[in-house]
């Protein structure tokens, strides 16, 4: 006699069975325009001047802070002091920063560097031999700002960090453990190897810097007043046979800041509770300094912008916070780390995470009880496809997001957001159906159907 389950169990379910044929379209349409935003948005800079973009052309209100930081506001018809629905993301990624005197000449190998220190927490052997993008700006020394986008565009040089050959890296690197590899001061880039004539002490770094002032205005001193980062050339692709992924570059966490902002921009029907999306800065290295979650003046201030009158500490008291952030997919291969009962999955949906953290809870938010439980409801009654994940198993790893500074502030918090696949790394694998179900999940829950 064959055995069943209790009518009573749990049990996970693919997202892809409970999405109607339909939906399952849609899923597949909305990835296309994730897409084309991955592939214009790779750094904090240049997603939060897209997202002005769109909420100015969808006459959506907003709040920007440093060119790095940004918010969306509905108003609702309810008092602020009812408390307002908050979705929060960030926008930015690992990635290898360039010092602030970067440019140098290896005389012994003939050509021209940058140096770099990497962001955020990266695996340093996954950043050498690929094809790097420089995105920034520079303030040039009569104080204009220059842009910089080189290597995205098919007819553009891109950049690399070299490694040395098999035949000759057994004792240098093949013997070392894998974080000790590759050191951090080896992250240089190559930016060219062509001398200039004349009689110049570094001939190829006088020809970069005469490149650069011919092309670009700038001279060495320049980079000192930059924040220019490298970052992968890829662009986004459907990956398998059923193009059900998406492999990109940064989708940690762009792809709840993309959901998040379409969630807030399909809003047409007038809302109860106020909804605020935030994007913010540096969560990558601890949310550190004045872009960033930790520091909460910039949403004080929206908050008094929209009503001076209000006592900004009982609004939060009453609010409500979806951290819009990703857990980790199980990874084939390494399934021993993960506890799996308890882990993300591709394809089964936005992963509801109670707590981050790691060991005892350490730098965690817990999410209560009765708030996870009115997330739960809501996504069960619309029917969007959701799972529940820790990040590894206990004492194996964990890590955190930016919940834990809202939760100080009094409000209900909960992180929510897709499975990543190889997280961290320069070619990132989302779900299109995880993606499809985060916005469906955002849109229900700024729009106060709870």
């Amino acid at each position: 006699m064959a055995e069943v389950e209790s009518k009573y169990a749990y049990a996970k379910k693919s997202a892809w069975d409970q999405f109607t044929e339909d939906q399952i379209e849609k899923s597949y349409h909305f990835a296309e325009e994730y897409k084309q935003f991955l592939a214009i948005v790779k750094t904090e800079r240049e997603a939060t001047q897209h997202i002005i973009k769109l909420a100015s052309e969808r006459g959506k209100q907003h709040y920007s802070n440093r060119n790095k930081e940004v918010a969306i506001v509905i108003p609702g018809t309810h008092h602020l002091s009812e408390g307002v629905r908050i979705v929060i993301a960030h926008i930015d990624s690992p990635r290898l920063d360039l010092k602030q005197r970067p440019l140098f000449e290896d005389t012994e190998s003939h050509v021209a560097l940058l140096e770099t220190h990497y962001y955020g927490g990266i695996k340093k052997y996954h950043w050498v031999t690929i094809p790097l993008a420089l995105h920034g700006v520079i303030v040039k020394k009569n104080g204009e700002t220059l842009t910089i986008n080189i290597g995205e565009k098919p007819g553009d040089p891109i950049f690399a960090v070299p490694d040395l050959l098999p035949h000759l890296s057994r004792e240098i690197q093949d013997y070392k453990k894998l974080n000790e590899a590759i050191k951090g001061e080896h992250l240089d880039i190559v930016i060219g190897s062509k001398p200039i004539k004349g009689e110049f002490k570094e001939k190829i770094k006088a020809a970069i810097l005469e490149k650069l002032h011919t092309d670009y205005g700038i001279v060495e001193e320049d980079f000192i007043s930059a924040e220019i980062e490298a970052v992968p050339a890829f662009p986004p692709r459907d990956l398998g046979f059923d193009r059900s992924l998406i492999a990109a570059y940064g989708q940690d966490d762009r792809v709840c800041a993309f959901t998040a902002l379409k969630a807030i921009l399909d809003i047409t029907e007038p809302i109860h509770h106020t909804a605020i999306t935030l994007f913010v800065d540096k969560e990558e290295i601890g949310s550190e300094g004045n872009t960033t979650a930790q520091v909460t003046t910039f949403l004080r201030s929206i908050l008094r912008s929209i009503d001076p009158t209000v006592d900004i500490d009982d609004i939060m008291l009453k609010s409500k916070v979806i951290s819009a952030d990703v857990n980790a997919a199980v990874t084939p291969n390494y399934n021993e780390v993960f506890e799996l009962k308890n882990a993300s999955s591709l394809g089964y949906g936005v992963v509801m995470s109670k707590y981050t953290g790691h060991g005892g809870k350490y730098s965690a938010h817990d999410a209560t009880a009765e708030f996870v439980g009115e997330i739960r409801t809501m996504l069960n009654t619309a029917k969007i496809p959701w799972q529940t994940a820790e990040l590894g198993k206990v004492d194996k790893g964990g890590g955190g997001t930016v919940a834990k500074y809202y939760s100080r502030l009094g409000m209900e918090v909960i992180d929510l957001g897709p499975a990543v696949l190889s997280m961290h790394s320069p070619y990132e694998v989302t779900s299109k159906a995880d993606v499809y179900a985060a916005y469906l999940a955002y849109h229900r829950f700024l729009s106060g159907k709870t």
